[in-house]
């Protein structure tokens, strides 16, 4: 049986940052492996630019993001497996901590890989069409938006040329620029909320730039077309999401384009047994980002969808940083409880779920997501009742996560913490 230290599942931007990272902590027994050809992940299709504002201060383009940290896994020569697929993460049956990795690739054939850590960094699906429920038949001509932007960007192929997309996720938004660009014709994007799913500045640099509506609270109530998609027909719906009689509207079209909404890829993480977030759809996490396996940690669009790949690298250098120290030994027990922390009037969820005090580094980076469109709100934190941040927001938007760094300070002035909220507030 193969041995490693550390063992990173996905080579896309979280996993090469943990990797880089968990290098720099001092560790030098890793192993990232990827199923694809090359590393990368998703930014290789992602030409467009508007990454690395935050992390490198610069305008990029997904590639050269992604190329920036291939530099650093080749330069600290960190060893990587390209076209191989991990098959399952079990726990080592000889009572160890160790976790057994399965993988399997065209020169070494299957392989189980003994490893101390594993840092899942796999990322995310989208939604199919199966999961949404359109009435109609089956026709050639209806793609989720990723699969159309890896056959425009990578393929050199054309979905189509009339094009109606539903779902305003920012890789819907995307598409819709990059579908006029490349010479179709995008009728319209549909969204079944009453707010976009992408955030602000690609509604007004994919849509609002080229004069594509945006139709808030309408969906899809029928596809045409047996061979290949002739038309569809939206409609708009009530408070309920149920279409409006009357509310018919139909745009003769070759292609329809879903993007509504994205899944953390956790068939791995749900075989180890690790406790899974019924809101993110991903593992529960404590402050190290560790999950409620010891020593199994995770970063990335795996633990919740983000909207930025910087926040993503930011987040997945913790989990290396954390990776080295555990099999390093340094992370160990504390007397101080975890607190489960609480998310309530508006804020959807919070990562990490789980705060040990006593665990912290100098601050925590607490992000999450609100539930709907508020204007001039407060974000507000409160460990036991003391208010620890008040925040003003201008808008706060579900399609843009929010991030707020509260000092360990915060936790050592309040006691013995037995509480920890998130909350919006009016003032």
């Amino acid at each position: 049986m193969n041995r490693t230290k550390i063992a990173v599942i996905g080579g896309g931007p979280a996993g090469l940052a943990a990797a880089i990272e968990a290098k720099k902590a001092g560790e030098d027994s890793i192993l990232v492996l990827e199923r694809d050809r090359c590393l990368g992940g998703i930014l290789n299709q992602c030409i467009h630019n508007g990454f690395g504002l935050h992390t490198f201060k610069e305008e990029l383009t997904g590639p050269e993001y992604a190329q920036r940290f291939i530099d650093q896994v080749r330069e600290l020569e960190i060893p990587c497996r390209l076209g191989t697929m991990v098959m399952s993460i079990a726990m080592a049956e000889d009572g160890s901590s160790d976790k057994i990795v399965t993988y399997l690739n065209h020169e070494e054939g299957l392989v189980q890989l003994r490893a101390e850590a594993v840092i899942l960094a796999m990322g995310c699906r989208e939604r199919p069409r199966g999961a949404l429920n359109i009435p109609g038949f089956r026709p050639a001509g209806i793609y989720t938006a990723g699969t159309a932007q890896k056959l425009v960007n990578i393929d050199g192929f054309m979905p189509g040329r009339s094009v109606v997309i539903l779902g305003s996720g920012d890789i819907g938004l995307i598409m819709a620029r990059r579908m006029t660009l490349e010479g179709a014709k995008v009728q319209a994007v549909a969204e079944l909320m009453p707010y976009s799913g992408g955030l602000k500045r690609n509604i007004v640099q994919c849509l609002d730039d080229f004069g594509i509506p945006l139709k808030l609270s309408h969906t899809v109530v029928n596809i045409e077309g047996k061979e290949r998609v002739k038309a569809v027909t939206i409609a708009k719906v009530d408070e309920r999401n149920k279409p409006i009689p009357g509310t018919e509207e139909r745009f003769e079209c070759d292609t329809l384009l879903l993007s509504c909404g994205l899944l953390p890829e956790n068939e791995l993480t749900s075989g180890l047994g690790a406790v899974i977030s019924p809101v993110t759809r991903g593992p529960e996490v404590n402050e190290s980002l560790e999950t409620s396996i010891p020593g199994v940690f995770a970063c990335g669009n795996v633990l919740h969808v983000h909207d930025l790949v910087d926040f993503v690298s930011q987040e997945a250098a913790q989990a290396g940083r954390n990776a080295a120290r555990f099999v390093q030994g340094q992370a160990g027990e504390t007397p101080t409880p975890d607190i489960r922390v609480t998310a309530e009037n508006g804020v959807r969820y919070t990562v990490p779920e789980i705060i040990n005090p006593g665990r912290m580094e100098d601050t925590l980076t607490l992000r999450f997501r609100v539930g709907a469109v508020y204007q001039d709100i407060y974000e507000s934190v409160y460990v036991n009742d003391r208010r620890i941040l008040h925040r003003k927001k201008k808008i706060a938007a579900p399609g843009e996560m929010e991030t707020v760094v509260i000092k360990k300070d915060s936790f050592d002035q309040a006691g013995e913490v037995k509480s920890i909220t998130v909350r919006l507030e009016e003032e």
